[in-house]
């Protein structure tokens, strides 16, 4: 038995039952998981996901509509700017493709906003291809499984993806279901900071196991602050966008949050982001809403 054999055999036993996970999830609805999964827990994704579908089943659904309604309807899963992605590559899809999404993966990696994991997860997860597919919690089970340490660096490199596919069977079929399976384990079994070890099907074999090392002191990356930084401000500059039936004026923009020069580099921000349109001088939209009131997201 190889590692991919026992996280497979694993992971038939102990998947999380996830919506786009399902045999019948289009290959559009496991793109848009993927770009909502992206520093966002499973929790908060996966009622975001049910409404993006239920409203927009296709790649032209979304495309007909202007992007400031994938603003409204992304909500506060944060990072909107995936939104804006989403939105540009539905656009693509349906100039490039016909309204579908790719199988191919250099055609994948030439949509707006896809990069090396998106683009090899799509292909891996939706068409079944054999593609090394890493992310954190990849790099982290493969540290420690085959190399002893126990976390990996702070970004995906070429050698993490050359690792990976030396423990991906021959077969595509079992590729793919290797690549979610390694995955799953690092998301809820070898976790960060409390590795489940007894739950791991690695546990024998494991070369960190091996060292008896602990993990070091302290988290293995410095969290990230949110309170009273321009992330805070950018989302509730927003959120008043989001909810209004027509161009925000730049007074009711400054109630939001006191400090004057943070608020006005926020909002520039928004807007040099494409996220928000100014009108004028003093009044605001959503991008895409310049030329006119759209109907609010229920």
């Amino acid at each position: 038995m190889t590692l991919a054999d026992d996280a497979i055999t694993w992971f038939d036993r102990n998947a999380r039952d996830l919506p786009w996970r399902q045999p019948d999830t289009s290959a559009w609805g496991v793109l848009v998981s993927e770009v909502m999964l992206q520093q966002t827990p499973v929790v908060r994704v996966e009622p975001a996901w049910r409404s993006w579908m239920t409203r927009w089943p296709t790649p032209a659904d979304l495309a007909a509509d202007p992007p400031s309604e994938a603003i409204r309807m992304w909500g506060r899963l944060g990072y909107p700017r995936r939104a804006m992605r989403l939105h540009a590559c539905a656009v693509a899809m349906v100039e490039r493709h016909g309204g579908d999404v790719p199988s191919d993966l250099d055609q994948l990696l030439a949509l707006p906003g896809v990069g090396t994991y998106t683009g090899r997860a799509v292909a891996t997860f939706a068409y079944g291809q054999r593609h090394p597919v890493v992310d954190t919690n990849v790099r982290r089970v493969v540290s420690r499984a085959v190399e002893g340490k126990p976390d990996a660096g702070p970004a995906t490199t070429a050698a993490d993806l050359v690792a990976m596919e030396e423990l991906l069977p021959l077969d595509r079929a079992r590729a793919a279901k290797a690549s979610i399976a390694f995955m799953e384990l690092g998301a809820i079994v070898c976790t960060a900071r409390a590795p489940r070890c007894p739950l791991c099907p690695f546990e024998a074999v494991c070369a960190w196991r091996a060292t008896g090392a602990e993990l070091p002191a302290g988290p293995s990356r410095k969290p990230q602050r949110y309170a009273g930084t321009d992330r805070q401000v950018r989302g509730l500059l927003l959120e008043v966008l989001r909810h209004a039936s027509g161009p925000v004026p730049r007074q009711r923009l400054d109630v939001v949050w006191q400090d004057e020069v943070q608020r006005a580099r926020a909002l520039a921000g928004l807007v040099e982001d494409g996220l928000v349109e100014p009108l004028g001088v003093d009044d605001f939209v959503l991008a895409g809403d310049a030329r006119g009131p759209q109907p609010q997201s229920l």
